[in-house]
């Protein structure tokens, strides 16, 4: 996601002697290497970075919703994300679109185009949502490496036994790798990473799809209703409350935009990097749509009302299980990778403020080297040892507690949607177009913006209200599944 990053701090050096305003065959205007990215480079990171665990949880949004509001709302989620990301796009440079100052990073635009508080609110909601993230993440490994245990065990007893499995000790052992990984500076960074997510979440995602299309086809009938669950499988209340909770699961399907910015960096250009990257979103947002309806609708279709949670964990399919478990393991190592790649940015963020706080304590600032036979001594820090460690072991702990992906997920959506796909846009567009506050340019996007604001409030309600009845059944460390 951060691929680029590596590519600036080589750039950095160069920076020295001014470039021409208009850079030169080797540097861009701003003294940093060429960028090189083009419309197909760009919508291959936002395809890759868009589809991940969250297209797995359609096939129940679109259960509760039903087939006229399942696709409907989907749709709705992507004009949303296409316009606003659109918005977000011309926010790449301050000033003039052209040769206007580069904003590298999300925060690095809200900081020249908004500044003040709004910068804070937005680091803050930006890190909060990192957090959620990593929880997410814990728990849907989790439950993938269940699944494939209690799919081998399924296989073995020719599905005589319930198989019974705690999601805790495999918490536990992603949390131990999490550790492991988090000690490596910079792994987000690893060019290869992102192939591999990007094969990783194509595999589980087309198995899934691939699943539900054979399901379909091996019943001969499309199951579900036109206005989703139905009353008796859930009460009135569940309903709405499930609805509702829907709605944050497929905006957490859509949520991209914090990496929108870094990946418009890597775009060369003329022409301007915003135009560049507006094709890009579109036909990375096409792309995703279509693949997520086909996945949420066939899922649905196959399983009617009693689509579950999680497709691939969610045991509506048993054979061919071998399958099942390459999937259910394409997503743990997806998510493994995908972890380091939310969580070390805001590793780097607290590391940073510890040691502009504290620029004397050797705690946070000495780098131990340890001698590795063959390799390069391996830097430690003590500071980043224990901080890291603990911040790994909160989201385990979390996950623990709460093992509800659904839930998490639509809180995830609900919690970010709004003020990072919607609010911090348009408010930036508003003030980099100088829009006059009440023409009727400024009140549609004040408008769009209060919309969306009310549908993230709806998903946050729903999800909470379903991580309560949740609770109500589920005894924290005993249960198993």
């Amino acid at each position: 996601m951060n691929g680029n990053t590596a590519t600036k701090s080589q750039a950095s050096n160069h920076s020295i002697t001014d470039p021409p305003p208009g850079g030169s065959k080797c540097f861009d205007d701003d003294g940093r290497l060429k960028r090189t990215g083009t419309v197909w480079t760009g919508s291959a990171h936002i395809i890759t970075a868009v589809i991940g665990s969250g297209v797995l949880s359609l096939a129940w949004a679109t259960a509760q919703l039903g087939w006229i509001a399942g696709p409907a709302v989907l749709f709705m989620f992507s004009f949303v994300t296409y316009y606003t990301s659109a918005l977000l796009a011309a926010c790449y440079r301050s000033g003039d679109p052209v040769t206007g100052k580069r904003n590298y990073t999300y925060m690095d635009a809200v900081q020249s185009n908004l500044g003040g508080v709004k910068v804070k609110v937005c680091g803050l909601i930006q890190y909060l949502n990192l957090f959620g993230v990593a929880v997410g993440y814990t728990i849907a490994a989790s439950i993938s490496m269940m699944a494939i245990k209690r799919s081998n065990c399924f296989h073995e007893s020719g599905g005589k036994s319930p198989c019974k499995v705690s999601s805790n000790p495999y918490m536990i052992m992603f949390g131990v790798a999490e550790i492991i990984f988090s000690q490596i500076k910079d792994f987000d960074q690893i060019w290869w990473l992102s192939i591999v997510a990007a094969v990783m979440s194509f595999t589980y995602s087309t198995v899934g799809l691939a699943l539900g299309i054979a399901k379909v086809a091996e019943t001969g009938k499309v199951r579900g209703s036109l206005t989703g669950i139905s009353i008796g499988t859930v009460t009135q209340t569940q309903k709405i409350w499930r609805s509702f909770q829907a709605l944050g699961d497929i905006a957490f399907a859509y949520s991209y935009s914090l990496i929108l910015i870094e990946i418009q960096d890597t775009i060369k250009s003329p022409p301007s990097e915003s135009k560049t990257m507006k094709k890009a979103t579109l036909i990375s947002v096409t792309v995703t749509t279509i693949f997520y309806m086909l996945c949420g609708c066939m899922g649905y279709a196959a399983f009617g009302d009693m689509a579950p949670g999680n497709l691939l964990t969610g045991f509506g399919f048993y054979n061919p299980y071998w399958l099942l478990d390459i999937a259910n393991a394409a997503i743990v190592i997806h998510l493994v990778g995908a972890y380091q790649v939310y969580c070390q940015p805001l590793f780097a963020f607290i590391e940073k403020i510890a040691s502009e706080r504290f620029p004397k304590s050797e705690f946070i600032n000495k780098e131990i080297e340890i001698p590795i036979m063959g390799f390069k001594p391996y830097k430690i820090n003590l500071f980043r040892l224990v901080w890291r460690t603990i911040f790994v072991i909160i989201t385990t702990i979390i996950s623990m507690l709460m093992p509800f992906f659904n839930d998490v997920v639509g809180i995830l959506g609900a919690f970010g949607f709004w003020p990072l796909t919607v609010y911090f846009p348009v408010e930036m567009y508003i003030a980099q177009k100088k829009i006059p506050k009440w023409s009727t340019r400024w009140l549609s996007l004040q408008i769009l913006s209060l919309a969306c604001l009310i549908i993230s409030i709806a998903a946050a309600a729903g999800s909470f209200a379903g991580v309560v009845l949740d609770l109500k059944v589920y005894k924290p460390f005993k249960t198993s599944y």
